[in-house]
């Protein structure tokens, strides 16, 4: 390798981004073992190691992020380019909604690129829990929602995206093994709560509510502190907690479907664009 592949740096930035190398072949619409084989390849032809690949984390050595501040600096000038060329000109303004779970795992990356290749275009982005956005599209408040599907609102698939329990370990307390449950959930109206509690009671485990929020920050530091439990999308949880399941005698949670809504008003380029960017970067 004697030149900076810019799909490779596309990949060392997605594991950067992701965590690991299993959620950055994800972004990047590769396999693992074909990504670690670029990556690998990459480490060889440089003499320099560029992650430290833990047991369940990835993060960029030292000489990793100055590659990193690199690949980001290249991919957007070729990002840039190629939108100066092929791309009309668009101008405008898009609200989309997304919630917490999204925002931080699936969205960052379709935002930065959009930008690069729109730059006229301002973006708003509204995080919220899917059921309070689903009103929001309806009204014309916002234009999109990226949102977990639910009764009543409409939208094109983007993917089924796994439900794991997300736990921690580093209190050495197996909070998962403790009847009734301490769970730490999403508030009334969210999919992935009532996935969780229907589970639950279909398995006959008792459970407690420990911790109630809106916020992803909130379920996050009851799991961090050893004291919950809490159902969430898998593409959510960091790489530092643990994926529990039936081996850790908790129910299976069924997928939650993602969809992207839009609204009456969002008939309009900057909208189509936007949209057109999220469903070809997360469908799976």
């Amino acid at each position: 390798m004697k030149a900076l592949d810019l799909d490779v740096l596309s990949m060392v930035v997605a594991i950067a981004d992701a965590g690991s190398f299993v959620r950055g072949a994800a972004l990047v619409h590769r396999s693992q073992s074909a990504l670690s084989m670029q990556i690998r390849a990459l480490e060889s032809a440089l003499g320099k190691s560029l992650f430290v690949r833990g047991p369940r984390s990835v993060t960029p050595t030292a000489d990793g992020q100055v590659l990193l501040a690199y690949a980001r600096r290249m991919l957007a000038l070729r990002d840039e380019a190629w939108a100066s060329m092929v791309h009309p000109e668009v101008k405008g303004r898009v609200a989309i909604g997304v919630p917490d779970d999204y925002a931080s795992s699936l969205l960052p990356s379709v935002l930065r690129k959009f930008s690069a290749s729109y730059p006229k275009v301002e973006i708003q982005v509204i995080g919220m829990p899917s059921h309070a956005l689903a009103p929001l599209v309806k009204d014309n408040k916002i234009d999109l929602a990226c949102v977990t599907r639910m009764r009543g609102l409409s939208g094109d698939f983007i993917r089924f995206e796994p439900m794991v329990w997300a736990g921690a370990v580093a209190s050495g307390r197996e909070i998962w093994k403790e009847r009734p449950l301490p769970v730490a959930l999403f508030g009334a109206g969210s999919v992935a709560r009532a996935n969780a509690i229907h589970a639950l009671e279909r398995a006959r485990i008792t459970y407690r509510t420990s911790y109630e929020s809106p916020s992803l920050m909130g379920l996050f530091s009851m799991v961090e502190a050893g004291l919950a439990v809490a159902p969430l999308a898998r593409c959510a949880v960091p790489g530092h907690f643990v994926q529990l399941g039936r081996p850790h005698g908790l129910p299976v949670l069924p997928e939650l479907e993602i969809v992207l809504a839009r609204s009456a008003r969002s008939n309009r380029p900057p909208c189509d664009f936007l949209a057109e960017q999220i469903l070809t970067e997360l469908r799976l």
